[in-house]
């Protein structure tokens, strides 16, 4: 019952296409075009957090690393759920761009898995409106551009959602442990410097 609504609700949004809206979401859904905003996020961690900033960086490799590899290698490889593209039971119905469909199998989808995992990290580090409304609907245009695109379910962007939400919010959580227990330690030697 679920896949099959899956399955009629990507076909809904990936029948909706046209020429101009193929090389926008294909430029979507790339990564190198992201760079430029990868470095601006680290910019402003770097000159706002000036002292913590490796500890931060540390848990942005340990959580972009966590988000990227989990996906693939704790779903895609278990789960073995083929991409829309690859499903038999869809094929001459799915609009492919460029021919581009990805590897065989579709769920969690690691493009949406990512990008909600450095979405919910850095809105929880940088704490502006502006931003938090900016980096969600970014993260969740680039999910779209994967159903758009014929490489994902809705039920496979979703679920990726989640995962990196849920990693990206509990790295940010242990980075505040980590944070607190450096800055105690801090105080307790300089209380014991005092005392001496």
């Amino acid at each position: 019952m679920i896949e099959h609504l899956d399955h009629q609700l990507f076909l809904l949004i990936n029948s909706h296409n046209s020429p101009f809206w193929d090389q926008v979401m294909y430029a979507i859904s790339g990564k190198i075009i992201w760079v430029p905003l990868y470095l601006a996020i680290l910019i402003w961690l770097g000159i706002n957090f000036k002292k913590r900033f490796p500890i931060i960086l540390l848990f942005i490799i340990l959580a972009v690393t966590l988000a990227d590899q989990g996906s693939v290698q704790l779903f895609k490889n278990i789960f073995h759920r083929l991409r829309p593209c690859h499903e038999p039971s869809l094929a001459g119905l799915v609009h492919l761009v460029n021919g581009k469909c990805g590897g065989l199998y579709g769920f969690v989808s690691s493009h949406a898995t990512n990008s909600f995992n450095v979405a919910l990290l850095s809105l929880m580090l940088i704490r502006k409106r502006w931003y938090t409304i900016s980096i969600l609907i970014w993260a969740a245009v680039i999910g779209y551009s994967r159903i758009y695109l014929g490489v994902h379910y809705p039920g496979d962007v979703i679920c990726g959602a989640l995962l990196g939400a849920l990693i990206g919010w509990g790295m940010y959580k242990l980075y505040e442990l980590t944070d607190r227990r450096l800055i105690k330690r801090k105080e307790d030697v300089s209380e014991v410097c005092t005392q001496s």
